[in-house]
């Protein structure tokens, strides 16, 4: 029985974005997939109390002090998957053990940290740098989380086309919580009877929220919608409060924290549209489950979004400002369109899964072992 070992030493539970989406989404699917391979996930001591419903090895590092979660990777790791007996090693993080008596399969989410560098700050930025490049030279197969990614890898880190798979993610988080009811969320947010748009995205600069806000300005008054910025506090969100206060926009912007997954559900279906105006992205989740649910979206013409969205989502270039509110005022004015996006965006959505990501992993897990043994 070949035996997959599943590195997972980012994992932070509640704490690593999409890249614990994805994992927890494809962990079952790939079991549930393949019920003839053996699966073992190494994880760091965060999340040594998981259940992710597999055979389980503890790393002994802490994951959130990064020169331990490197040493875990590239020291401890080979030699605990060696005494498991792995055959294979899946990096489901981007980054990788260099070294190992297994077959090493990395997937990669992205170049943020070479097309955004403001994407990721201190450590983690310069780690990125160095680790990326060295787990894809030194993996048997890349795999990358879409076409557009796939086409950096081979122009970026010079890896062959040849031993990159592109892997697309599924529906990254359906619908699992009651929404919130739209009068209750209404009263406590001060939304009036607005229109509403909703922007969910890490408020870190590469996402453009301030273009985004830009263009909200550009909008007048009398119809002006409320902008929704639901996501974690950073400090770029201080940037962004004092760009809406100077753009006299503080009553049309709302700056919420952590948000709830009912309170996120009753967010988009209230909203009349949902904005992602980020200038680049590996895949893209929160456009594909925006659409996965009805809302319509207006997205970045960068990197994956444009794969993602297909014809389901009205596009823009997110450096011109004009277009941005060009593509709000489209949201809010145009009902046909609307109507369409509507319609077009979970039928778009309902085109990937996990069960077909899973199927795409273990056939790269074949094309890796096979050519090991060549």
């Amino acid at each position: 029985m070949t035996h997959v070992g599943l590195n997972l030493l980012f994992l932070v539970p509640d704490e690593t974005g999409g890249m614990e989406v994805v994992a927890r989404a494809l962990l079952p699917a790939l079991r549930d997939a393949a019920p003839g391979l053996r699966f073992t996930a190494f994880v760091n001591r965060e999340a040594a109390g998981e259940d992710l419903g597999l055979e389980r090895v503890v790393v002994p590092v802490h994951a959130r002090r990064r020169t331990e979660w490197v040493r875990g990777e590239q020291q401890l790791l080979p030699g605990l998957a060696r005494r498991a007996g792995c055959d294979l090693v899946h990096s489901l993080g981007s980054t990788a053990p260099c070294r190992g008596r297994f077959v090493r399969v990395t997937t990669i989410h992205d170049l943020n940290y070479l097309k955004v560098p403001d994407a990721h700050f201190g450590v983690r930025a310069l780690g990125m740098r160095v680790l990326v490049p060295l787990a894809a030279r030194t993996s048997h197969r890349v795999l990358a989380v879409s076409q557009a990614t796939a086409d950096d890898v081979v122009a970026h880190l010079h890896v062959p086309r040849d031993r990159v798979d592109v892997v697309p993610n599924g529906l990254g988080q359906p619908a699992h919580a009651a929404p919130t009811p739209g009068p209750e969320l209404r009263d406590r947010l001060a939304l009036g009877d607005r229109p509403v748009l909703l922007s969910l995205s890490a408020k870190r600069p590469h996402k453009n929220l301030d273009g985004l806000i830009d263009a909200l300005a550009r909008i007048p008054a009398e119809r002006r919608p409320v902008l929704v910025l639901p996501g974690y506090p950073t400090p770029h969100e201080a940037e962004l409060r004092e760009q809406a206060r100077a753009l006299g926009l503080e009553d049309d912007v709302r700056f919420l924290g952590w948000t709830s997954a009912a309170d996120v559900e009753g967010l988009f279906a209230l909203s009349r549209g949902f904005v992602f105006p980020s200038r680049y992205e590996g895949f893209g989740l929160p456009v594909l489950e925006a659409m996965a649910r009805g809302v319509p979206v207006a997205c970045s013409d960068r990197g994956s979004l444009p794969e993602v969205a297909g014809d389901a989502a009205l596009l823009f270039d997110p450096g011109d400002t004009a277009a941005i509110a060009a593509a709000l005022e489209r949201l809010l004015a145009d009902d046909a369109e609307v109507a369409r996006l509507r319609a077009a965006g979970p039928e778009r959505a309902a085109g990937f899964t996990w069960e077909r990501s899973a199927d795409l992993t273990l056939a790269a897990y074949e094309r890796a072992l096979a050519g090991r043994s060549r």
